[in-house]
């Protein structure tokens, strides 16, 4: 009901004083009327809990134009339709137009729908209320909310019209040649309950012809020419996929049914070629199966090396050129590293920085052949992976840095720490080793190592390299993208 103000939720209901002086104020009935209109409001309670509707007692004006509403009552059995009161407020026949025609003409409206204000759709029924001389006096109105039938029916409407249609479109296809069809990749079927084939496209046509070595026709059963599929064709679900290999190809195969209560019900059946993309699918697995072979054999050759250079060391080598072996060694194990984790990780595309920056960063200080020292290492950072080529470049400089701390930054003590930070900034990466060692001399001599960490951060990384003395010893630091933009593909 279209009232100027919205209802309440509680129950309410007039007093017999406010409807009383509503009914003396706005309109011209006679005392006799009034108390008639009292005594049905008095039941205005009981009728809108048993019919969970909102009930309203509506009266004309003295001009005759409006009517106003002198009683109301919520259901406590049902949401009510207003969220406040209308008891007072006027009524308008551009907005009621079944109330005005009962209080004219004295003829009740059933079930007639209205929108109310508040966006909400209801069903109103209007009857008169007569008094002496059986003249109508005012009008009893029920109303219900029947906002979510009405978008469920919406619902229901919009699927039926989009199924007739699409069987429309099917009965047109089967009588005439349809150029959608044809432009679609896939075979389409259109069948019938009993499986007949009402309709296929020139795709179907080639399937039939090249999987059966015979010619698809109209009438014929589907079965006929995929009899190993009879079990997909008769599945109940309204949708189902599945996936057949037929004459060493992979199809998939979609059956979606029409509603059952449609004169031209039935469903549409695809077939889809799935067999260049599976193969693609399997030839990619035997490549990452070969990748991760060709990893391993890297890896053994590696520490095969390794193993090579130790068994030289052994047998005996000048003083001098023993700490040449050792770095030499320590940069084919950090390298050997990277392809450990990539055969634990089961990617190329998956090196965690921080687990390799450990493993390394382990190997070179409890490894140490200088027992005399009481070295720690320390790590800090965030995940992150990255791919191989950009992997083996960090290990190489890790390795050189943190071998340059061992070598050089703690002479003359026995004692000292290493802390290796790695973090990400925006789209940077940044790598930090420090020493509480002697601290770095900008005179000292060039040592290879740093060559090495200086080519690779810019060659390789795209990045920038530092290193400078500290109050508590050095730092070095290198900073280079997350996504390398070096000279080497």
């Amino acid at each position: 009901m279209l009232k100027c103000l919205k209802a309440a939720r509680s129950l309410h209901m007039t007093h017999t004083l406010s409807l009383n002086s509503l009914c003396r104020l706005h309109t011209n009935l006679a005392e006799v009327d009034i108390q008639k209109i009292d005594e049905v409001a008095k039941n205005l309670p009981l009728i809108a809990d048993l019919n969970g509707a909102n009930v309203f007692i509506d009266c004309l004006t003295k001009e005759g134009q409006h009517a106003v509403v002198v009683a109301e009552a919520a259901p406590e059995t049902a949401p009510s339709v207003y969220e406040r009161p209308v008891a007072g407020k006027f009524v308008y026949e551009a907005f009621e137009p079944a109330v005005f025609y009962t209080l004219q003409n004295g003829k009740p409206m059933s079930l007639n729908r209205a929108l109310t204000q508040e966006g909400k759709t209801v069903e109103q029924s209007v009857v008169p209320i007569k008094g002496f001389n059986n003249r109508v006096i005012a009008t009893l109105i029920m109303e219900k909310d029947i906002s979510e039938v009405v978008e469920r029916q919406e619902k229901m409407k919009t699927l039926s019209n989009t199924n007739d249609t699409l069987s429309e479109i099917l009965m047109e296809m089967t009588e005439n040649a349809s150029l959608i069809s044809e432009f679609i990749g896939e075979a389409l079927f259109f069948i019938d309950p009993n499986l007949h084939i009402l309709y296929f496209n020139s795709a179907a046509f080639n399937l039939v012809s090249e999987v059966c070595s015979s010619e698809c026709k109209t009438g014929n059963q589907i079965i006929e020419y995929f009899p190993c599929l009879e079990e997909l064709f008769y599945h109940p679900e309204k949708l189902f996929m599945h996936e057949v290999t037929i004459l060493n190809k992979v199809f998939q195969v979609k059956k979606v049914s029409l509603k059952q209560e449609n004169p031209t019900n039935g469903a549409f059946i695809t077939f889809r070629d799935m067999t260049e993309l599976r193969e693609r699918e399997r030839e990619l697995v035997v490549k990452s199966v070969m990748i991760q072979e060709i990893h391993h054999r890297v890896k053994n050759n590696l520490q095969t090396i390794a193993s090579l250079l130790r068994l030289q060391m052994r047998r005996g080598l000048p003083e001098e050129s023993k700490a040449h072996f050792v770095e030499s060694l320590n940069r084919i194990l950090s390298i050997a590293s990277v392809y450990e984790i990539i055969l634990s990780n089961s990617s190329v595309d998956n090196v965690d920085i921080l687990s390799l920056i450990e493993k390394i960063g382990n190997m070179l200080v409890y490894s140490s052949t200088d027992e005399n020292k009481n070295i720690s290492i320390e790590y800090s950072g965030t995940q992150l992976f990255t791919k191989s080529d950009k992997a083996v470049s960090i290990a190489l400089i890790i390795n050189e840095l943190i071998q340059n701390c061992m070598k050089h930054a703690f002479k003359g003590r026995e004692e000292g720490k290493v802390h290796v930070s790695f973090q990400q900034n925006n789209c940077e990466i940044e790598v930090t080793i420090k020493d509480n060692g002697v601290g770095y001399s900008k005179e000292a001599k060039p040592s290879l190592g740093l060559d090495i960490v200086t080519m690779m951060v810019t060659h390789d990384l795209s990045g920038q390299f530092s290193i400078e003395r500290t109050a508590n010893g050095t730092m070095a630091s290198a900073r280079f993208p997350l996504e390398r933009g070096g000279h080497r593909d």
